[in-house]
C-alpha cells in the first residue's frame, strides 16, 4: 500500500482503533456520546475501504516482489535507533544521581523548605550529623523531609538506620529504647547532641537552631495585673496565651511568669519582658523594676488593648511612644465588614516586617504612633487607607455607631511601633560603657492590641508571624526572622457535569486521537520523501 492510499489506511486505523476503544469504556462509563464512537467507527471503516479499494494492484505487485529484504534493512535501522536511544537515557539516568534539581509545584510550596530553614542552613559552620531510627515501613516521609535538607547543605551528613539491624549504633549513640519505638532522629554537633521524636520541619530546624546557637534565651510574661494567661486552664481558651507560648519554645526560647511586685526586680537572665495585655495598672515599684530592667540594655514587649485602665499610656510617652485613647475603624479592610477588626497589611522596612507578605488581622486595636521628635523609634505597621482612629468612645459606646469626625485621624493608622531607646546615664551605665560587650541600647515594641496573638486569632493570616518576629528581634536574633513553615491547603477546582463530561472527553480520546493523527501524517510525509 503506498502513496495516498497508506495515508487513507493509517487514518483509517486510527479513526477505527478509537471507536471501538469508546464503545468499549462507554459500556463501564458513560464518557462520551453515542455520537462520536459512531462518527469514528463510520470513518475509520470508510478510510480502510477506500484504501484497499485504491490499492489493490499495488498490493499484489508487492507480494510478489522482494520487499521483504527491504523491510528488514529499516528494522535493523530501527532497531540500532532504539538501542542508541536506550543508552542515552540510561546516561541521563546516571547523570541525574550525581546532580539532581528539585521542582515543587505545589501552591503553598509544601515540598520545599521554608525561607527559614534556608537562611539556617546556609549559615552553618559545622557538620551536623543526621542519624535517624526507624524501620522501612516507617521512614519514607521522614526520609523525604531529611533529604530535603541534605540536598540544601553539603553541612548536613544524614544516615538512615534500622534500629533492629544496627544494635551496634543504637549502643554506640546510648539510644533510649523507649525512643527507639516511636522512632527517633539525633542531630549532633561534635559531642552536642538533640534527639527528636515528633519529625517536622519546624522541629528538626529549631534543633539545628538551638544546636548552631547553643545557649537559649529567657523570655518573662508578666503576670497578675490581669494579662493573658501563659499556663494553667486560662492558657488553653480563646483568650489564652498557650499557642503564643508554643511558638515561643518552638523557637527554643525559655519562657516564665514574672510576679514583678513580689521578686521586686527582674531577674538577670532575662532577655526579654513581655506585658500582653494588662487592664490593671501596675505598681510604682513594677514601673521602676522595668525602667532599671531596660537601663541594663533589657528588652520589653507591650501589648495594650485599647479602653483598659492602665498607666501605661503616660509611661510610654515618657519614652517617646504615643499610645492613642481611641479605637482603630476600617468598614473596607475589616474581618467581614466588622469594622472594628481591620487588617493592617501595610509594613515599613523594618527587621520585624520587612520579609512578611500577607497582612496581619487585629480586633479591637488602639492607634501607637511615635512622639515628634524622638529619634529610633519607628512605626512599622498600618491599617488600611481608609480607616480611621475614633476617638469619641462614648458615643460609640452608647450609639454603637462610629464615623470619622473632629479629632479623629485619618488612616492609615499605625499600631504597632519598634525601636531602641538610648540608655539613662547613672553610675552603673557608666561603668558598663568601658565593658565592649555591654549593651548601650534597650529594645522595645508596643502593640495596640493584644488579640491579634491569642489562642483565638494567632493562626489568623501571618499573626504568627508578626508575633514571633518581634520577640526574635527584641532578643536579637534578627538572623532566625522568617516566614514559618508553609501548610498545606487544599486547592479547588468547581465544574458542572457536562464540563467534566468535557474534559473527559478532550483528555481520553480527542487529544490522544490528534496526537495519533499527527504521527500518521509525519510518517505519511517521511515514506513519501524520495531515498537519497
Amino acid at each position: 500500500m503506498r502513496g495516498f492510499s497508506a495515508l487513507l489506511g493509517a487514518l483509517g486505523g486510527v479513526a477505527l482503533c478509537f471507536g471501538l476503544l469508546s464503545a468499549i469504556l462507554a459500556l463501564i462509563q458513560p464518557v462520551t456520546d453515542f455520537t462520536w464512537v459512531l462518527a469514528n467507527l463510520v470513518i475509520g471503516v470508510v478510510l480502510i475501504g477506500a484504501a484497499v479499494a485504491s490499492s489493490l494492484d499495488a498490493l499484489r505487485e508487492r507480494m510478489a516482489s522482494g520487499e521483504a529484504r527491504r523491510v528488514g534493512k529499516y528494522g535493523t535501522s530501527a532497531l540500532l535507533g532504539t538501542a542508541l536511544t536506550i543508552a542515552i537515557i540510561c546516561m541521563l539516568a546516571f547523570v541525574s544521581t550525581r546532580y539532581s534539581k528539585r521542582f515543587d509545584l505545589t501552591e503553598q510550596k509544601v515540598n520545599s523548605l521554608s525561607e527559614q530553614s534556608l537562611e539556617l542552613l546556609e549559615r552553618l559552620e559545622q557538620d551536623v550529623q543526621v542519624t535517624a531510627f526507624f524501620n522501612a515501613a516507617d521512614a519514607m516521609p521522614v526520609r523525604d523531609l531529611l533529604e530535603r535538607y541534605a540536598h540544601e547543605s553539603e553541612r548536613i551528613q544524614l544516615q538512615f538506620a534500622d534500629p533492629n539491624r544496627r544494635p551496634d549504633l543504637v549502643q554506640a549513640l546510648d539510644i533510649e529504647p523507649e525512643a527507639l519505638s516511636r522512632g527517633v532522629v539525633r542531630l549532633a554537633i561534635g559531642a552536642v547532641h538533640v534527639d527528636l521524636s515528633q519529625i517536622s520541619e519546624s522541629e528538626v530546624t529549631n534543633a539545628l537552631l538551638k544546636l548552631s546557637r547553643g545557649e537559649g534565651r529567657k523570655i518573662y510574661f508578666l503576670e497578675n495585673h490581669n494579662e493573658r494567661p501563659i499556663a494553667g486552664e486560662g492558657a488553653s481558651s480563646g483568650l489564652g496565651y498557650g499557642q503564643a507560648v508554643a511558638a515561643l519554645r518552638n523557637e527554643t526560647y525559655e519562657v516564665e511568669s514574672l510576679f514583678l511586685a513580689s521578686v521586686g526586680e527582674v531577674p538577670s537572665d532575662a532577655d526579654l519582658v513581655v506585658v500582653a495585655g494588662p487592664t490593671r495598672p501596675l505598681l510604682d515599684v513594677e514601673h521602676t523594676s522595668l525602667a532599671a530592667y531596660m537601663n541594663r540594655g533589657g528588652a520589653v514587649m507591650v501589648l495594650l488593648d485599647p479602653r483598659t485602665h492602665t498607666n501605661f499610656a503616660e509611661v510610654l510617652a515618657g519614652r517617646g511612644i504615643a499610645v492613642g485613647e481611641d479605637v482603630v475603624f476600617d468598614a473596607r479592610l475589616a474581618l467581614f465588614g466588622q469594622a472594628t477588626s481591620p487588617f493592617a497589611g501595610r509594613f515599613a522596612d523594618h527587621p520585624i516586617t520587612s520579609k512578611m507578605r500577607d497582612t496581619v488581622l487585629f480586633h479591637m486595636v488602639r492607634s501607637v504612633g511615635v512622639v515628634p521628635g524622638s529619634s529610633n523609634l519607628e512605626p512599622i505597621v498600618f491599617t488600611g487607607e481608609e480607616s480611621w482612629a475614633e476617638t469619641d468612645l462614648e458615643a460609640w459606646t452608647r450609639t454603637g455607631r462610629a464615623k470619622f469626625g473632629t479629632g479623629d485621624t485619618v488612616g492609615p493608622i499605625s499600631v504597632m511601633v519598634a525601636g531602641e531607646l538610648a540608655l539613662e546615664l547613672t553610675q552603673d551605665t557608666a561603668e558598663a560603657e568601658a565593658d565592649a560587650k555591654a549593651p548601650t541600647r534597650a529594645r522595645i515594641v508596643v502593640v495596640g492590641d493584644s488579640d491579634f496573638a491569642s489562642n483565638e486569632r494567632i493562626g489568623d493570616y501571618q499573626n504568627r508571624d508578626l508575633f514571633v518576629n518581634a520577640v526574635n528581634w527584641l532578643v536579637d536574633d534578627t538572623d532566625q526572622i522568617a516566614i514559618r513553615p508553609p501548610v498545606s491547603r487544599a486547592s479547588r477546582f468547581r465544574m458542572t457535569g457536562e464540563s467534566y463530561m468535557r474534559i473527559q472527553l478532550l483528555s481520553l480520546f480527542v487529544i490522544p486521537e490528534l496526537i495519533a493523527v499527527a504521527g500518521v501524517m509525519g510518517w505519511w510525509m517521511r515514506r513519501k520523501r524520495p531515498a537519497s
